[in-house]
């Protein structure tokens, strides 16, 4: 892992992602890419009848001023950071910028959401996840980012064959940060309940596929949600690694995605790897 990628906004959540993004490009000689982006539409930039260019020069230079005070942070000494200003809000800007600079992980905090909100507005983080081809960090509790160590790493998956790929990518990841991998298959009663048997062959088959020569638990509870947060819980897992299919618009509303809700509602750091 050689660079990383941080969006922030000035606030208490994205400077728990720094934070994370600090720890982890430590220990990994990382490079940071601390990506701002201002609140200024396309339409204000090229419209200066709308705000006179003087006031666009003004803010940007407050932003940027803001941006250099954010980044005077004293566990940020000795690591490379490459501060990227985009002048208006683009989630799908983080990809290209990740794409650009060869870019191995984003590291987001959020707040997580709940009820109506959660399904009709989502977050900024849950908008990178759905847009993301590199995996993302969800980061929120304080108490947990202060504390923060990698050494046991849930992953948890369906173990189906379009997974073989992202299954590889979170041992990979790992490996990356040193961790010991958990791999959980969650069994529940209304998802297709399997017995031990027909889940262990499906287990076999994809792990003769991925030539992965790993163990796999496998954990009843009555949903994937649940499962993955109760076993997670119970083993003292410090970060939970899941599949996502970053669905949008009307699939993602009917049928959600499961990584988007466990990213909202686990304690622990979650990172998700797109499908």
């Amino acid at each position: 892992m050689k660079r990383i990628i941080v969006p922030i906004d000035f606030s208490e959540q994205s400077e728990l992602a720094l934070k994370v993004a600090a720890k982890l490009a430590a220990k990994n000689d990382s490079e940071l890419f601390v990506l701002h982006m201002l609140e200024l539409s396309q339409g204000i930039m090229s419209n200066t009848e709308y705000i006179p260019q003087v006031h666009i020069v003004h803010l940007m230079k407050v932003a940027e001023k803001r941006f250099d005070d954010f980044l005077d942070k004293p566990y940020l000494k000795g690591i490379s950071i490459t501060p990227i200003i985009k002048h208006y809000k683009v989630f799908s800007e983080i990809n290209e910028v990740a794409e650009k600079h060869s870019v191995d992980l984003i590291v987001m905090g959020s707040h997580g959401v709940d009820g109506l909100q959660e399904i009709f507005i989502g977050s900024n983080t849950e908008r990178v996840v759905r847009n993301s081809d590199i995996p993302v960090l969800v980061v929120k509790h304080k108490e947990n980012v202060e504390r923060f160590k990698t050494e046991n790493f849930v992953f948890a998956c369906d173990f189906e064959e379009e997974s073989v790929h992202v299954a590889k990518r979170a041992v990979d990841f790992a490996k990356m940060l040193g961790a010991k991998l958990h791999l959980v298959y969650i069994n529940t009663p209304a998802d297709n309940f399997l017995s031990n048997d027909d889940a262990y062959k499906r287990i076999n088959k994809f792990l003769n596929v991925a030539k992965l020569g790993l163990e796999v638990e496998i954990y009843n509870d009555y949903s994937v949600e649940k499962g993955i947060l109760n076993y997670s819980e119970n083993i003292g897992a410090d970060m939970i690694g899941i599949p996502t299919h970053g669905r949008k618009g009307l699939s993602h509303f009917f049928l959600g995605s499961i990584g988007e809700d466990i990213a909202n509602h686990s304690k622990i750091p979650v990172v998700t790897f797109k499908i």
